[in-house]
């Protein structure tokens, strides 16, 4: 989605962030996006180590056709 905006398409994005938000209020909502993506970014990745952690966990089903085979 982000990818196809291209230079022109950013350069009208921030010319209109600096009219509604202002020179002043800009840099805070700067940091406050980069500290929201930096949470996100964290929580992902303990919702993806969760699962894994859980997959490890959990036991396997054997059905009938894969047998074990037992040790004479």
């Amino acid at each position: 989605m982000l990818a196809n905006i291209g230079i022109p398409g950013l350069i009208l994005i921030l010319v209109i962030a600096l009219i509604v938000f202002g020179p002043n209020k800009l840099p805070e909502v700067g940091r406050a996006f980069g500290r929201t993506l930096t949470e996100f970014k964290s929580a992902a990745k303990n919702l993806t180590s969760d699962d894994e952690e859980e997959k490890r966990s959990t036991p396997t089903l054997i059905s009938n056709d894969e047998k074990v085979k037992k040790l004479p």
